[in-house]
């Protein structure tokens, strides 16, 4: 009774800036682990997101299959650096309800939900939804809303 095993697909999540990937660390060890030539995904990462500003984190999703060629999903920039962009602050409150870093207006908001909705698990959300979430985020890193 032997079963036959066969290699599933692996999953590999990084945060790459923009133009910026490169074979050192995070992506080389990360992919040259799995067999995938790490050269080849930076080279298509970098040709996909060149026209981003670069140094941008882009949260980067690869699929490799089992015969190590792969695939890759770019997202939009974490809520939290379009925030701290918008708010011109370099990092977050050290105690976030009690102290305030910056502040941004509702019209950032609404541009951080429309840019937040270009994702893929977050198409079917109506533009308010994602506007309370990034308004959620802010208050947590301590940037005040205003209206």
């Amino acid at each position: 009774m032997s079963k036959k095993t066969q290699a599933a697909e692996v999953i590999v999540k990084l945060m790459v800036g923009a133009g910026k990937a490169s074979p050192s660390p995070p992506v080389g060890p990360a992919l040259g682990a799995r067999g995938v030539k790490s050269m080849d995904f930076c080279k298509q990462f970098n040709d996909k997101t060149k026209h981003i500003v670069p140094d941008t984190p882009l949260p980067t999703v690869i699929t490799i299959k089992p015969d190590r060629t792969f695939s890759f999903i770019v997202k939009t920039p974490p809520t939290t650096y379009l925030l701290k962009k918008a708010a011109g602050v370099t990092k977050g409150a050290s105690q976030p309800g009690n102290e305030v870093v910056g502040s941004v207006t509702l019209k950032h908001i609404y541009e951080i939900a429309k840019i937040k909705q270009q994702d893929a698990n977050l198409k079917h959300l109506p533009l308010e939804g994602i506007s309370n979430s990034v308004i959620g985020v802010a208050k947590s890193v301590g940037i005040q809303v205003v209206h």
